[in-house]
């Protein structure tokens, strides 16, 4: 993982560069989330990673499958990724890129997994607490994870906060076991 995210550093600092350049890091944001979802699909990515296949024809192929979600800048920053063969580092690219982002704009990204759905109120009450935490304002991402049984497990960057039901009993059956 931590080679990847070498390997993708100097594209997402290019491209977020040319984004607050340009002053569309939010439509740059948009074009990679988007690519991200196209190269979730098995067959794109092995069609990506294939040395045999023709490179124009390819490019060709994703850029009309990708109409309407890039712009011009965008769509030659896949023809330099697809030229270099990095296209595979797209998922990399556009974490890191939310994380230079975060960073500038004042907010962290957060990950929050619930046993069930969270009501306002609910929300409203982890975000002022996350607030105080981490000193930023946070952009909660809210996932249902049954397997929690109760509460919630939250991830913020490289700190996780685990206030599951789940959580709690693994670690009294630790304490039990040791």
């Amino acid at each position: 993982m931590s080679e990847l995210a070498t390997l993708a550093r100097p594209y997402a600092v290019a491209a977020y560069d040319r984004a607050r350049e340009s002053g569309k890091t939010s439509a740059w944001s948009d074009s990679l989330s988007f690519l991200t979802q196209v190269f979730q699909d098995e067959r794109i990515l092995r069609a990506a990673k294939n040395p045999r296949a023709d490179k124009q024809k390819f490019t060709q192929a994703l850029l009309d499958l990708c109409q309407g979600h890039l712009d011009e800048e965008s769509k030659n920053f896949v023809r330099m990724l697809i030229d270099n063969r990095r296209l595979e580092l797209i998922k990399n690219i556009s974490e890191l890129f939310e994380a230079y982002r975060a960073e500038e704009e004042g907010y962290i990204a957060v990950e929050v997994f619930s046993a069930y759905e969270l009501e306002d109120d609910e929300r409203n009450k982890i975000e002022a607490a996350l607030r105080e935490t981490l000193g930023k304002n946070p952009r909660l991402n809210v996932s249902v994870d049954e397997s929690l049984i109760g509460g919630v497990l939250i991830r913020a960057g490289d700190r996780v906060i685990d206030a599951s039901v789940r959580g709690q009993i693994q670690r009294l059956a630790q304490r039990l076991y040791n």
